[in-house]
């Protein structure tokens, strides 16, 4: 019977030890899991950080190209075309006269 009792107790702590190694196991895996997704989450937010800046390029982008669109516009009018060839070229209308305000030095 004592050896009976024994082997009872060996079988006990024996189970003891394998529930002890699980429950080790488990909070390791815990923790790697743990780190894992905090990682995971950094990454997440400077990816979510990184696509409000693209997303802010963008709208940047697409006013600059509405701009040069109604700037291409604008070159096509008659208004224009008669700006460049004063302010440029210094061409007038037909009996057109331009008056100076001369130097009082």
């Amino acid at each position: 019977m004592a050896g009976r009792n024994k082997r009872r107790e060996e079988e006990r702590q024996s189970g003891r030890g394998n529930i002890v190694l699980a429950v080790l196991v488990v909070l390791v895996l815990l923790a790697v899991l743990y780190t894992s997704g905090s990682s995971l989450q950094r990454k997440l937010d400077g990816y979510r950080a990184h696509i409000a800046e693209l997303e802010q390029q963008l709208e940047e982008e697409e006013q600059r190209s509405r701009y040069i669109e109604e700037y291409r516009e604008y070159t096509q009018t008659d208004e224009f075309i008669e700006q460049i060839a004063r302010e440029k070229l210094g061409l007038l209308y037909k009996g057109e006269i331009i008056f100076r305000e001369e130097d009082s030095r």
